[in-house]
């Protein structure tokens, strides 16, 4: 039997179980028929929709006490009744809800990946959207004249659109935020020190890392720093990096497109060996923290609070070691053939499967025009970051005599929970030109676009990321079967190998290994979605 990976299993274990139940009958969950047609907002008469959306434990439990839901209310005169669950709950509600049959009008921060969607649409639970958006979404009709990649992105194999997205632009290109992940963080007052100037090569960052093994650089008397740490596997707290020095790089899903088009496989890379060897001389060197291998989210902060790091790898250093002056971005490394790359990750600012309306709806138009509206640029704002003129909590925006949503001083707020409290999810369309003109940057984000543009896109080499393909059900289960073995073969031998430095030994039986649970397939699979998708 084909092996899927957890979503997608669960996904059809459910959709089995749901076949033929969306399609009969009617569904209590849904609203009734209002007989609306060439719906204007706001209604002369309120109606209801049902809709079905999932939240954080700190946000109300009851969506329509947030001020911004209160507030599309009065624009709209639509009520939505709320089926809301706390995120840990809501994909195992949601799918009970898609197998029972008894669906609502629509789910809101859906969750979905491709392959429920096409599972989704195949079975009939939900309704294709494009020409709703056509004929009643001016909003977001304006968003994909203007980005007209994104409607090929939301576009399945089949030709139809089945879900509405979640688009956040912060920089394009090789600027874009999402470029990379895992920062590289270095502690500069170590160096101040010690002494030492910032590494430039992979050489000068092990002789730093071995002083700060040595030196006693925290002045305690004791050997407890942590020369480097980092969590072991796909992320921001990863060390892939490091592997940029030795040729192609490395990211969370081991692509790289050449910048002659060709999809490449990066843990097959012969710098990618040459990287896993350098790291195995750390570790034989004892500069690698001896947890990182499995240690979780909460280890990997408590020593970072502690100020125990030498260099570790996160997004945002304030969520590690607070956002002070004791450390500073790392710049690229030179390898030993003078070679400095940043490999570019595979991420953007889109969520294909945000928002879907289901097969239960008789109220279609007056749902898409409902949806329309939270692509309205300044509510797309809201809709991402919360809103403003909140006389009961803290707000993230002020409105400025021009109308344009400028963000406020977090003081000492964190900021995801700030956002979980106030903001919708999604869908919603934020793209780079509404910066300066419908709201400002948020002070963090700008903070690390900066660093970005500075310290790591004069490294980077390739001028093309792997685009956010839309695959087929038969291309997804293939890709999906051979990435549950092959990723995580690559990620126990990288684990291994880093300890006890035998990589170069068993280096011809790994690649023979991925060959065999279908590394070729997969590359094929790839690269024609790839050259579908650019031509």
């Amino acid at each position: 039997m084909k092996k899927l990976n957890k979503a997608a299993a669960a996904s059809l274990a459910v959709l089995l179980l749901a076949s033929g139940c969306s399609k009969n009958g009617g569904s209590e969950a849904a609203s009734a028929d209002y007989k609306l047609e060439n719906v204007k907002f706001p209604l002369k008469e309120k109606v209801t929709l049902k809709f079905m959306t999932q939240s954080s434990p700190l946000a109300p439990k009851d969506p329509n006490n947030k001020l911004i839901y209160k507030r599309l209310e009065k624009e709209t005169g639509v009520h939505i009744k709320w089926k809301n669950y706390t995120s840990d709950s809501f994909v195992e509600k949601r799918n009970l809800a898609m197998a029972s049959g008894d669906l609502p009008d629509a789910i809101m921060d859906a969750g979905y990946g491709d392959y429920d969607l096409l599972k989704l649409a195949k079975d009939g639970a939900i309704i294709p959207v494009e020409d709703l958006i056509d004929k009643h979404m001016p909003n977001l009709s304006k968003v994909l004249e203007q980005a007209p990649e994104y409607k090929k992105m939301m576009t399945a194999p089949d030709g139809h659109i089945y879900s509405f997205p979640w688009i956040e632009e912060l920089g394009s290109g090789k600027e874009s935020i999402h470029s990379v992940d895992d920062f590289p963080w270095i502690n500069v007052e170590w160096l101040k020190k010690l002494g030492l100037k910032m590494p430039k090569t992979t050489e000068e960052l092990k002789q730093v890392l071995i002083a700060f093994k040595t030196k006693d650089p925290n002045g305690n008397g004791k050997a407890d720093e942590i020369p480097m740490s980092f969590i072991n596997k796909a992320g921001g707290e990863d060390l892939a990096f490091l592997f940029g020095s030795f040729g192609l790089g490395e990211n969370w899903d081991h692509t790289v497109v050449t910048n002659e088009g060709k999809v490449t496989f990066t843990a097959s890379d012969e710098g990618y060996k040459e990287g896993i060897k350098y790291l195995a001389d750390l570790h034989k060197e004892g500069l690698i923290d001896v947890e990182s291998f499995d240690q979780d989210w909460n280890t990997y902060i408590a020593k970072g609070k502690d100020n125990r790091y030498g260099l570790y790898f996160t997004w945002d250093k304030a969520n590690i070691t607070g956002m002070n002056d004791k450390y500073d971005l790392m710049r690229p490394l030179a390898g030993p053939d003078g070679h400095v790359n940043v490999a570019r990750t595979n991420g953007m600012g889109f969520d294909r499967g945000r928002m879907v309306i289901t097969s239960a709806n008789k109220n279609v138009e007056l749902t898409a025009k409902w949806i329309d509206e939270l692509y309205e640029p300044q509510q797309s704002v809201q809709n991402n970051w919360g809103t403003y003129g909140d006389k009961k909590q803290q707000n993230i925006f002020e409105k400025d005599a021009s109308g344009k949503l400028k963000h406020l001083p977090l003081d000492g707020a964190a900021p995801v929970e700030l956002r979980q409290k106030t903001n919708t999810g999604g869908p919603l369309a934020i793209l780079d030109e509404y910066y300066g003109t419908v709201t400002t940057k948020p002070d963090d984000a700008a903070w690390r676009l900066g660093l970005l543009k500075d310290v790591m896109v004069p490294s980077m080499t390739a001028e093309n990321i792997y685009p956010r393909v839309f695959f087929s059900l038969k291309e997804l289960d293939r890709l999906s079967a051979i990435e549950t073995d092959m990723f995580a073969y690559v990620m126990r031998k990288r684990a291994e190998w880093i300890q006890n430095g035998k990589v170069e030994k068993e280096w011809e039986k790994y690649k023979k290994e991925l060959n065999r649970l279908g590394l070729q397939e997969w590359l094929d699979i790839k690269q024609k979605g790839y050259d579908r998708n650019t031509n």
